[in-house]
């Protein structure tokens, strides 16, 4: 498994193993936006091609009709109800957020925050989590890794998630290197829908240099996993995610002292800085 595949907090150029293949190659110049930022993405991706079993292929049909109509019907209430005038406010699912253990198992620790917002249970073994995601020191992979649980698909978090909760309906929905407004729009969407279910959301980030990062994040490429389990009532304008570098000693993450334990941020940036990888949800 390629690093570029992979979900741990991997920076391109560090003393983190697994870094990138594509690290070699710079990056975009500070601040040359999304679409240099996804430029960048398709030319050094080295993830290979990614197949939906027929049931995911199902289950996200049936999940995104279910999530638009939804939406529309929330979006009917808040305006009779709000007028769509004064301060949004954040609605969660309630995921506990657990700082990583190492540095490269965002994974596993997303994994359990996730399942969290579900069960409300905490400070769950992120080792075990580690050892059913098979996460190495690449951390956690997008795609192309069967997880150590009953028929896996090679998309190691849902698979997790779908044993853990059996029920769930977890599925992966990739997103392109440079997601569009539509993409946008169903992120949105599917926040939305997660939530009212008690669920959150798995996202796999993919930050480059010169495009968006999360809230502390440094102006590096770099690869992790988050928890995203809130909106604002606004048609999900903003998302809550919980971040489990959040947390972390500086003698692990050098910079993990400036990038807090939950944070808000639009729900268009976060869509893309998951281009080129997804979320699951």
């Amino acid at each position: 498994m390629s690093a570029a595949g992979a979900g741990g907090v991997l920076v391109a150029a560090l003393v983190l193993t697994g870094g990138p293949a594509q690290a070699a190659e710079p990056g975009p110049a500070a601040g040359a936006g999304a679409a240099a930022a996804g430029a960048y993405k398709e030319r050094t991706d080295t993830l290979p091609a990614e197949r939906l079993t027929a049931e995911q292929r199902r289950l996200l049909a049936d999940k995104s009709a279910a999530a638009k109509g939804a939406a529309q019907q929330s979006a009917a209430q808040r305006s009779a109800v709000r007028g769509d005038v004064g301060a949004a406010a954040i609605v969660s699912s309630g995921a506990v957020q657990q700082s990583q253990i190492n540095s490269y198992y965002c994974g596993p620790a997303t994994l359990v925050i996730t399942q969290s917002a579900r069960d409300e249970v905490g400070n769950r073994s992120q080792t075990q989590a580690g050892s059913e995601l098979r996460t190495n020191s690449s951390g956690t992979a997008w795609y192309g890794i069967n997880a150590n649980v009953p028929n896996p698909t090679g998309y190691p978090i849902p698979d997790v998630l779908n044993h853990r909760l059996p029920g769930a309906g977890y599925v992966p929905k990739a997103l392109p290197y440079t997601p569009s407004a539509t993409d946008k729009a169903n992120f949105r969407d599917h926040i939305v829908h997660n939530t009212s279910g008690d669920y959150a959301i798995a996202g796999n980030a993919w930050e480059v240099v010169g495009g968006p990062h999360l809230v502390g994040h440094p102006n590096r490429e770099i690869f992790h996993w988050v928890s995203i389990d809130g909106h604002s009532d606004d048609g999900a304008r903003t998302v809550q995610y919980r971040d489990p570098v959040g947390g972390v000693p500086t003698s692990v993450i050098s910079w993990a002292g400036s990038v807090p334990r939950t944070a808000t941020i639009s729900s268009d940036t976060i869509t893309t800085i998951m281009g080129g990888r997804g979320y699951v949800w």
